[in-house]
């Protein structure tokens, strides 16, 4: 399976009166290693959305295990959890530069027409992406 790393550097404004990241911020992290993770299968999610679809969350996942704080190094670990050709789900870890797990979790997307939301199918409609998602869960790309 295929995993792509992408740092974080852990800012001031993204922590919490706490001194921690505040909890919704894993989730802007997330989709920053969703970024990385389709550029990295070659990929530009922006030039996707100048053909007419988008990608809304339609379920989202989060379990938190250690606290990141302030000045930390931060990794987000993304794959592709589960993908039938319609529905792709992302799973991620944000580790600690010592590699210790700090969150956990997964977001479930699908690609839909942006005028009326309806589902588009990425076996379809998008071929390249599929298979690229296909040789991602199976490591080979």
């Amino acid at each position: 399976m295929k995993v792509v790393e992408t740092p974080i550097q852990v800012r001031y404004q993204e922590t919490d009166m706490m001194g921690v990241v505040y909890h919704a911020n894993y989730l802007v992290w997330f989709e920053i290693g969703r970024t990385a993770f389709i550029e990295e299968l070659g990929f530009k999610y922006s030039e996707i959305e100048k053909q007419g679809v988008v990608s809304p969350v339609i379920d989202a996942n989060i379990s938190f295990k250690h606290p990141v704080r302030y000045g930390d190094e931060a990794v987000v670990k993304t794959w592709v959890d589960e993908y039938d050709g319609l529905r792709i789900t992302y799973g991620y870890e944000v580790v600690h530069g010592d590699g210790r797990l700090a969150v956990s979790g997964q977001t479930k997307h699908v690609i839909v027409k942006k005028e009326n939301f309806r589902p588009v199918s990425i076996r379809r409609s998008f071929p390249e992406w599929h298979e690229a998602y296909l040789a991602a869960m199976e490591g080979e790309r």
